[in-house]
């Protein structure tokens, strides 16, 4: 699937709208983010109180937020070094949060465990690739890696996985949020494996 390297179609649909918040308010990149995290925490808590209507509606919410403060600091010519570092982590905090509260809400502590690491793992691959192999080749403030397309199931997927799964959770259709959570867990992992694997036989033999 991997939406991440369809962006520059998605953009069509958000950017818009971060061009209007640049050009007609003072809102910062940075407030942007801290207002996605600030939701993406209240949608966490949402499904630990078993609203998953709310908890998916706000989830949406924080996404496209979080789509936003790019796009603003791009329109200004504001796009800090600190402010991609401080994207990343955000990010990584709500996702950490979503998991662990639909886990403990929906699965068992095992999945939650599972879900969290290879989640994390997922996204702090890249990092550390950067860092052991070199990447630095920058886009438009966006580190340019062959990571970037590898890997069919990342943060958006999670994301509108969760979404889909909570309107199932609430018309307690196809197991819900609780087989929803499996499936997330499940291709995760394959994804993580998918990278790893894609590392090991581009670098494997590329020595010091």
């Amino acid at each position: 699937m991997n939406l991440t390297s369809k962006r520059k179609h998605l953009k069509k649909v958000y950017e818009p709208v971060g061009v209007l918040l640049a050009r007609r308010t003072k809102i910062t990149p940075n407030i942007i983010t801290i207002i996605s995290v600030i939701i993406g925490v209240f949608a966490a808590i949402s499904f630990f109180k078993e609203k998953p209507l709310l908890g998916a509606t706000l989830l949406f919410i924080s996404g496209f937020f979080d789509l936003l403060d790019g796009v603003v600091a791009r329109e200004r010519e504001k796009a800090s070094k600190f402010g991609a570092v401080f994207d990343w982590l955000a990010d990584k905090f709500v996702d950490g949060f979503l998991l662990f509260f639909i886990g403990i809400t929906y699965s068992t502590p095992y999945l939650t465990a599972i879900a969290i690491t290879a989640n994390m793992l997922h996204t702090f691959i890249k990092p550390v690739a950067y860092a052991e192999i070199g990447f630095s080749n920058r886009t438009k403030g966006k580190i340019d890696d062959p990571l970037e397309g590898i890997g069919f199931f990342g943060r958006p997927e999670t994301l509108l996985t969760i979404i889909v799964f909570s309107i199932f959770e609430h018309f307690k259709i196809f197991g819900g949020l609780e087989f929803g959570f499996v499936v997330i867990t499940a291709l995760t992992t394959l994804s993580l494996l998918q990278r790893i694997v894609y590392l090991y036989i581009k670098y494997n033999k590329d020595y010091d």
